[in-house]
């Protein structure tokens, strides 16, 4: 499988070593100090120069993270507050999409909605390399909050470059345009130590044109404390092996609780790297293409390639959504 090397760390003997990140799960070792902000602001010259750096040509040559092992501990549960929804906010009727497979282990969608624009890949600079993630607009105050995983911002302590935001993005075509970061955002347990319960990050992204993201595409609905056991969708555009990133891809089923090390929902889907930061929706209308995110793309076990994981939502996504949308 293709992807960027990362240097290796020691790991627990038996089934704590065997864990592995859709698009790549840091390990916590080398996180950054907790007094870290978990915001990194982005200067007006910097998001220039990361339009411009994002070609069709690097676009496509972007690399997912490598799958890495990890090594830890099931940490105790996500604090959960009350149930809380916010709606969709489309610019536009969206059109009937038709009806796809539910469940669905992984494959392209091949209808249309609202998701086809307000999903898109997640473009940056890691370790002088070029990668990439898969992210989602989301309704907001700013109109221009972007919803990802916490490992598609910030990962092994330093937060990602040249980060920009590509909805709709398909064969190397922006047809939305490269959204550039004015600042990146992650939970503060992902930010001290990269936590897998909590691998959420968001970016506010700058007006493109004169416009504001959601003004554009539109913007999913969000639901927090939503519980467990619930029926899914997932969306991601996986780069590795048998993917190449040029592809929608979504899975899609019924979701459970993982029983071994994090508090995550599970679902059968067969997506690989590049995927990392992908929605999760419940609630979602085939219809429509609209639903609420609840999740992210966030790892895999590798001994259970066909199964992904995404964190729970509880009070710090909620927390992580309100900081980024208010600012």
């Amino acid at each position: 499988m293709r992807g960027i090397p990362r240097i290796s760390r020691s790991l627990l003997v038996g089934v704590t070593a065997l864990l592995t990140a859709a698009g790549a799960l840091a390990v916590p070792a080398s996180a950054g100090p907790r007094s870290d902000t978990g915001v990194r602001p982005v200067t007006q010259a910097a998001q220039e120069r990361a339009a411009a750096f994002w070609t069709p040509a690097r676009m496509r040559a972007a690399e997912p993270l490598d799958l890495l092992p990890v090594s830890g501990h099931r940490g105790p549960a996500p604090a959960k507050g009350a149930r809380t929804t916010v709606p969709a906010t489309l610019p536009g009727t969206t059109a009937d999409t038709g009806i796809q497979a539910f469940p669905h282990g992984g494959g392209a969608w091949t209808g249309g909605g609202a998701v086809v624009s307000t999903a898109g890949r997640v473009f940056f600079t890691y370790q002088g390399r070029t990668a990439s993630c898969s992210g989602n607009a989301v309704t907001s105050a700013n109109k221009s909050t972007v919803i990802t995983a916490g490992h598609c911002v910030r990962m092994g302590g330093a937060w990602h470059t040249n980060w920009v935001f590509v909805p709709g993005y398909h064969d190397g075509q922006s047809p939305y345009g490269r959204w550039a970061a004015a600042r990146t955002l992650s939970t503060p347990q992902w930010t001290a130590s990269e936590d897998i319960n909590y691998d959420i990050g968001a970016a506010v992204v700058a007006p493109l044109n004169g416009q504001s993201l959601t003004d554009v595409v539109g913007g999913q609905g969000l639901a927090f404390n939503t519980g467990y056991n619930l029926r899914m969708y997932a969306f991601g555009f996986p780069a590795a092996s048998p993917y190449d990133g040029e592809k929608f891809i979504y899975c899609s089923g019924s979701t459970s609780r993982d029983f071994l090390l994090s508090n995550d929902h599970g679902m059968t889907c067969n997506m690989t790297g590049g995927s990392s930061g992908g929605p999760w929706f419940t609630q979602f209308n085939e219809s429509t293409g609209t639903g609420l995110l609840s999740s992210v793309n966030s790892f895999k076990y590798n001994f259970l390639p066909n199964r992904m994981y995404g964190p729970y939502f509880g009070a710090e996504a909620q927390n992580l959504y309100q900081a980024a949308q208010s600012s």
